[in-house]
């Protein structure tokens, strides 16, 4: 198969970013052997860049500046960014967070490529919820909401201690201060964790 023919089906697909699965759903008339040697000639030829083994971006004709929000979500399947990532996107931490954080229902895993470093961490399948669909930069992202952030982030920093100590943590308080209150409350149930603490922020 040559590039130029696959090219504009794998964009009018929406497909930035595509898997070998990918291919093999919209091209089936082509061999599994075929489509490993077209992914081969297409990488070496500046074509395509892997991300991980078996996903891939588009590169040529253009660099489709595809954000890093939805190269995460597409890494690593199902995830959706939180933690200090969308703690920092919400504005609740002062810093920019240095990867992409996530979260995710299979084990933990860290990856890096041309787009940076992306760090996922695991929740047991009940507690994956409280995200929402946002766009960026034309592409669909998988963001938890601001307070699911703050309740991924605090529960996963304190799992393994006794009490919640958050006096040295860098969160903007003020920020936090403007969250659904009721909504905060319910995720802290889900995790079995005591408001207590943060009330003294509050």
């Amino acid at each position: 198969m040559r590039y130029e023919e696959a090219f504009p089906v794998l964009e009018k697909s929406g497909m930035g970013i595509f898997s070998f699965g990918d291919l093999r759903t919209l091209f089936p008339g082509d061999t599994d052997t075929g489509l490993v040697k077209a992914l081969q000639r297409w990488k070496k030829r500046g074509r395509i860049a892997a991300l991980k083994k078996g996903l891939y971006e588009l590169t040529y004709p253009r660099d489709r500046m595809i954000p890093d929000l939805h190269v995460a979500n597409r890494l690593y399947s199902p995830s959706y960014v939180s933690l200090e990532t969308a703690l920092s996107l919400y504005s609740l931490v002062p810093e920019v967070a240095q990867s992409v954080t996530s979260i995710t229902t299979k084990p933990t895993r860290r990856f890096r490529n041309r787009h940076g470093f992306f760090v996922y961490r695991t929740l047991k399948p009940f507690l994956f919820r409280g995200y929402l669909v946002r766009k960026e930069g034309g592409f669909k992202v998988l963001v938890a909401e601001p307070e699911k952030a703050l309740a991924d982030y605090l529960y996963l920093k304190f799992l393994r201690r006794k009490t919640m100590d958050l006096g040295g943590e860098r969160i903007d308080w003020k920020s936090v201060r403007k969250l659904d209150r009721p909504k905060l409350a319910l995720y802290f149930r889900l995790f079995r964790m005591s408001m207590g603490p943060l009330n003294a922020f509050l």
